[in-house]
């Protein structure tokens, strides 16, 4: 079986109102991504996601169109999709970086392998350990105190049982946000706070301690990116468990987190770590050291959330029962581009037995709002 065809749609579909994203990165209102779409001499089809982010990853959807077009897909036809590790090594040698464009590709060869052995992508990566039915936590933004004491009522009406919050900015606000959700949800519901990098260390030390009292389920990425020292300072001068999620791309990020006991969990995700094989190493690589991974988001489609699924319900690395991760990017959106989406219910995303990825793209709905060119 050969690669023939690499083709990519730039798709923008917003965000639902009450779902928009604020955080330290700045506001999501509307999610420009790329889909991928390989093809075999088979006639069998891949489908990838690339979930790009300018503010956070570097990339943008044209940047990982072009890349995908003129760079990738060269190296890429005439070549075998069960060859992931050459595919990977190819996409290395030719670009550094670009993790969400890379992961794109390899998302794409795994559900044309899923779909060739007419298997689950969760099979072909070793079995279920799991059920397949996950919870997640939900991500709020940074919402004003009002709004997001309303939001927390409404998640736990909903089910959820473990709620994060965005801070990250003015520290004042960020307090009370996080006091605000922790009075509405009740001391039952685990709190989560997530900075984005954008606390300094002393301020990220001390926001944790004036919330003691708010016990604290874990602490994601208080400190900037690059900065494992601070990091591993705030592992040493708090209590809450810390987890490293914005400063870490690769294995060589993983290794320094472990070499600096900068960190208690590692948040992967296909997307962020440049595909499913390598997000599964660094929480492999994780559990060697003793630590905790768990799955992250960057509000995803179908296509890249179940790719989280079938990561998450292969590989009991991913400790999602201790630390509820994010599978809810298609909720947060106001259209589906899938013909068979994904079922989230509440905190619950439930992946299929259906070959592959699962997913099948409705792609008149993918070319009815396609991402415009900028100007």
């Amino acid at each position: 079986m050969k690669i023939t065809h690499v083709e990519t749609y730039p798709v923008r579909i917003p965000l639902k109102p009450e779902r928009r994203m604020i955080s330290a990165l700045g506001r999501h209102t509307v999610s420009d991504y790329l889909l991928v779409r390989l093809i075999t001499d088979d006639g069998i089809e891949g489908v990838g996601e690339a979930t790009v982010m300018p503010r956070w990853s570097g990339e943008t959807v044209w940047g990982a169109k072009h890349l995908i077009d003129q760079i990738f897909a060269p190296l890429l036809i005439g070549g075998d999709p069960a060859e992931l590790v050459e595919i990977d090594r190819r996409m290395d040698a030719a670009c550094a970086h670009n993790w969400f464009a890379k992961a794109a590709i390899e998302m794409a060869c795994w559900d044309i392998l899923g779909r060739a052995a007419n298997r689950p992508v969760y099979e072909l990566l070793g079995g279920a350990c799991r059920e397949l039915t996950i919870r997640s936590r939900f991500s709020m933004g940074a919402y004003d105190p009002d709004t997001a004491q309303t939001r927390a009522r409404e998640l736990v009406a909903a089910g959820f049982t473990t709620i994060k919050v965005k801070v990250g900015g003015n520290p004042r606000e960020d307090l009370a946000r996080v006091r605000a959700v922790r009075a509405a949800a009740g001391h039952e519901i685990a709190l989560v706070i997530d900075a984005n990098c954008g606390w300094d260390v002393d301020t990220a030390i001390a926001c944790i301690h004036d919330l003691d009292d708010c016990r604290l389920s874990l602490v994601e990425q208080p400190t900037p990116d690059g900065d494992y020292a601070g990091l591993a300072r705030v592992r040493r001068e708090t209590t809450p468990p810390v987890m490293a999620d914005d400063i870490c791309f690769n294995r060589t990020h993983a290794a320094e987190l472990i070499r600096n006991e900068c960190c208690d969990v590692i948040s992967v995700y296909p997307g962020k770590n440049g595909g499913i094989g390598k997000a599964r190493q660094i929480a492999l690589l994780a559990a060697d050291a003793g630590l905790e991974a768990t799955i992250g988001s960057n509000l995803e489609l179908e296509i890249a959330t179940a790719a989280m699924a079938h990561l998450v319900v292969a590989c009991p690395a991913i400790a999602v029962e201790k630390y509820p991760g994010d599978m809810l990017g298609p909720s947060y959106h106001e259209f589906s581009i899938a013909k068979n989406p994904l079922t989230v219910a509440g905190p619950l995303t439930t992946l299929t037995v259906r070959p592959g990825l699962g997913v099948d793209v409705d792609w008149d709905a993918v070319h009815g709002n396609a991402c415009p060119r900028p100007e």
